[in-house]
């Protein structure tokens, strides 16, 4: 098996070589559920083309926590598996996706053979409490309008796609509110400029 190694820049060509000896890479069309709650976890995903959305429940609803992006890992996938702990969430590709899988009996010689393997994770770690704080800071901060308009504006950049096409009851989920909110505060970005509801979808016609 050969990777783009242009893909995964931060690791070194040993590395590389091992993770083409001993890893596969699979193509997961959009949609399809790659872990589940309380499955223990067998492959470490790393992320090459496309993208994944990592989701929690709570209660009734469900609850976006980050995506893993090209050239990502999933942290919380990383401490399962180095625990040997069921999975505490889901990961559903967004869009069709090449994903790298690394069976996770190799991560403990790697992590002390491979500097470069470490870093990553270090990244991420940085990268998830960094957004962490911006969400704090959104609910702290920000109201419904704002939280749910830039909700939008990311979900376009990560899909390269505007309109957005998400049902009201998707962001809902996403934003952990209700539907008839999402309903209402959509109605008031259509009357401050700032969207517009086509049959396409989402479209975002203004800077805020």
């Amino acid at each position: 098996m050969k990777i783009d190694r242009t893909i995964l820049p931060f690791f070194g060509n040993n590395l590389l070589e091992e993770i083409e000896k001993q890893a596969s890479v699979r193509e997961f069309p959009r949609g399809t559920e790659i872990l589940r709650e309380e499955q223990y976890i067998k492959v470490l995903p790393i992320v090459l083309k496309g993208l994944v959305k990592v989701i929690t429940h709570f209660e009734d609803k469900e609850l976006l926590l980050y995506y893993i992006e090209p050239a990502q890992s999933c942290v919380m996938t990383f401490y399962g598996a180095l625990r040997n702990t069921p999975s505490k969430i889901f990961a559903v590709t967004e869009e069709d996706s090449l994903i790298l899988l690394i069976p996770v009996q190799f991560l403990p010689a790697w992590l002390k053979e491979f500097p470069d393997f470490n870093e990553l994770f270090y990244n991420q770690y940085n990268l998830r409490y960094a957004e962490l704080l911006d969400t704090i800071g959104h609910l702290l901060l920000n109201k419904m309008d704002r939280r749910l308009y830039d909700h939008l504006k990311k979900k376009s950049f990560l899909n390269n796609m505007n309109p957005v096409k998400m049902s009201h009851n998707q962001i809902a989920n996403e934003l952990g509110t209700a539907r008839e909110v999402v309903t209402r505060v959509l109605k008031k970005l259509e009357t401050d400029g700032k969207v517009e509801q086509t049959k396409d979808g989402i479209k975002i016609i203004s800077e805020w």
